[in-house]
């Protein structure tokens, strides 16, 4: 799995950064980001979501990203009926505007509409969903 992930959806970059502690990410990410100021704006937003719970650890590169909504009560169980599902390669619930990031294997869009169309299914109490495509660069 590659740290920087290009999207199509309504993120356009994932950033997996790996700290051991909050003040470590402030100064060495959070910060440094905060500060580029080039003459047209290069980031106009960001969104931070911190892991609570990792999924299960995956090297195959994700068709898309899946971000879900749950109540606080139910993350654990969410979490581990999606991993539970063949395609689904990781999730991890997060403090965030989201509370489960859902990494998932398609072999294309039909296939990832199934995918979904199966999570929305078998996985109980997800309350949205919104799916960001990778974009292959290479």
């Amino acid at each position: 799995m590659k740290d920087v992930c290009l999207l199509f959806g309504p993120v356009d970059i994932l950033v997996q950064l790996r700290f051991n502690d909050i003040g470590e990410f402030i100064n060495k990410w959070f910060n440094p980001i905060r500060n580029i100021t080039p003459q047209e704006p290069m980031i106009e937003k960001t969104q931070t979501l911190i892991v609570i719970a990792e999924g299960k650890p995956f090297t195959e590169e994700p068709y898309a990203f899946l971000f879900l909504n749950t109540q606080p009560r139910n993350l654990e169980q969410v979490q581990q009926q999606l991993q539970n599902i063949p395609k689904v390669l990781s999730a991890d619930t997060v403090f965030g505007p989201y509370d489960v990031i859902c990494a998932v294997r398609a072999n294309d869009k039909e296939d990832l509409k199934q995918l979904i169309s199966q999570i929305q299914k078998e996985v109980t109490n997800i309350q949205g969903t919104v799916t960001a495509i990778v974009a292959s660069i290479y």
